[in-house]
């Protein structure tokens, strides 16, 4: 397994830093040569004297006799500080001053990364302070935005610092530890590649070394410290203070998101009480606002936009009157509007999981959620999930169920849930559940899935498991059928299934077992 480990890290060397770091330097640099609006790259003293390195635009032809709103953008995980200025740009043209930095432990800024602890939100607080005092900013209007890293730290900081007004977070995280531990299972490539681009574009604490080498060696005695450092850092348990505080929340997300699942955002979500909008879309962690960072027309970044110019120019463009919740299908062009998140699906159906199906572990079945990236990338650009035969699939390493096939097209919106009574061989174990849309020949496409890891249970003795699948918008074809699907390996993630374990899944009377399906109403 520490092989395995240290192979995935290697990998993600080269994933991350060749594909992003260089593709952001490469492409966005060119953008600040041509910039319009005066840049300037200037040293800022953060947290406990720690430098920062940063980029500043003003709007053209400012000259000190009128204030603008402000804009900090923290960098992403890994990236340098030219990430935002194509976007910083287009800002500035409209009217603010827009201060990106990159965060600390980094590329060319001091310090060791601190995964948004407290001397990263300290720092946003630092970077405010200097806007104030080296800008024409507007000490009463005052927004945060990023993408991924810099996401997780803007919201952070709107929690402890109440003059952040508005926030855009995209493709950030709102609870670290329902992340990349959701089911209580290590996902593994997703945690590899931000340990591998931590390693190559900056610094690693002590501390953070430390938590990788616990997280992938599955030691539960350092388990509750695990999910008290990642409570630390999750703006879902600061949620009070940003609602004491009134701070005016953008969250934007992808369906397939494999660092950041959609579920945690939309839980965090319906916690907000302030002015808030969701959005989600296809794609995978980072790639619905890959091309607004090129400078490139893109919806993420219109909307952005959109919501600091209400919130903090006070603009009448309509953003208040949508809709707050919208969704784009992955199977389909256009978005839905929704009053909230409880309304996105009407109504639920349910796949009865009858029988009694015993299945053996170790064994990856042919049912899994793909590469990190790179099958949700396909499934945005190209409508192709991760595949199976479901009619191939070894009925010795993977349980099957399916519904009836469907007169009509089939509208999947929300969060499915599978619900089952398990008996295991072993008191430790790890079951992975897919949702598939069957055609007629067979081939499932995956529609979502998600991990389950158990500890300390009696062999022999059933329980009843409750699992939310990841949250996604898909279109089931007529004809078509829908196929729950349970193996216990994925590359994924971390298996705990001991060898030699066996799960048995059966539906008791007085406690059936399914699987829940959200639908639009129709």
């Amino acid at each position: 397994m520490g092989h395995t480990r240290k192979a995935l890290r290697t990998t993600a060397v080269g994933a991350v830093s060749a594909t992003l770091v260089a593709g952001t330097a490469l492409g966005l640099a060119p953008t600040a040569q041509a910039a319009p609006n005066p840049v300037r790259f200037v040293d800022i003293t953060g947290d406990g004297g720690t430098v920062l390195k940063a980029n500043v635009v003003t709007p053209a032809g400012a000259d000190g006799t009128h204030r603008y709103p402000l804009l900090v953008m923290p960098t992403s995980w890994g990236l340098p500080q030219v990430e935002y200025l194509a976007q910083a740009q287009k800002l500035a043209d409209s009217g603010y001053v827009v201060v990106t930095y990159n965060v600390r432990g980094f590329w060319q800024s001091g310090g060791e990364i601190e995964v948004a602890g407290p001397p990263d939100i300290a720092d946003a607080s630092k970077v405010i302070d200097w806007a104030l005092a080296h800008t024409p900013s507007d000490a009463g209007h005052i927004g945060m935005a990023g993408v991924s890293y810099g996401a997780g730290i803007s919201l952070l900081t709107a929690a402890q610092d109440k003059r952040v007004k508005a926030v855009a977070s995209l493709s950030g995280w709102a609870d670290l530890i329902d992340s990349i531990y959701a089911g209580r299972t290590q996902h593994v490539q997703a945690s590899a590649l931000l340990d591998g681009a931590s390693i190559v574009t900056g610094r690693q604490s002590a501390e953070l070394r430390q938590t990788f080498d616990d997280f992938y060696s599955s030691n539960l005695a350092k388990e509750p410290e695990l999910i008290a450092w990642g409570k630390k850092r999750s703006a879902a348990a600061y949620v009070d203070q940003i609602n004491r505080n009134g701070t005016a929340i953008m969250l934007a997300n992808a369906w397939g998101d494999t660092i950041f699942p959609p579920n945690q955002y939309a839980d965090f979500y319906e916690k907000l009480t302030g002015p808030k909008r969701l959005e989600m879309r296809p794609g995978d962690h980072a790639t619905a606002e890959l091309t607004g960072l090129f400078g490139l027309p893109n919806d993420v970044w219109k909307d952005t936009t959109r919501w600091f110019d209400h919130h903090l120019r006070g603009e009448d463009n309509g953003i208040d009157r949508e809709q707050p919740v919208q969704l784009k299908s992955r199977s389909k062009g256009g978005y839905e509007g929704y009053p909230d998140w409880k309304s996105v699906a009407a109504t639920d159906r349910k796949i009865a999981l009858g029988g009694t199906t015993t299945i053996r572990a170790n064994v990856n079945s042919g049912a899994d959620g793909g590469v990190v990236f790179l099958s949700s990338i396909l499934d945005q650009v190209a409508q192709l999930p991760p595949m199976a035969s479901i009619p191939l699939l070894p009925r010795r390493w993977a349980a099957v169920w399916q519904s009836e096939k469907y007169a009509e097209a089939q509208q999947v919106r929300g969060t499915a849930k599978l619900h089952t009574t398990l008996t295991p061989t072993k008191e430790s174990g790890t079951l992975v559940a897919y949702l598939y849309d069957v055609g007629p020949l067979g081939l499932g496409k995956l529609v979502s899935n998600a991990p389950y890891t158990f500890h300390g249970r009696t062999p022999g003795k059933p329980f009843g498991v409750d699992l939310e699948l990841s949250s996604t918008a898909y279109d089931v074809p007529a004809g078509h059928r829908l196929a729950l699907v349970v193996d216990t390996v994925d590359p994924l993630y971390i298996e705990h299934n001991p060898s030699g374990a066996q799960l048995t899944f059966s539906s008791p009377a007085n406690d059936p077992s399914y699987v829940s399906v959200p639908l639009r109403e129709q």
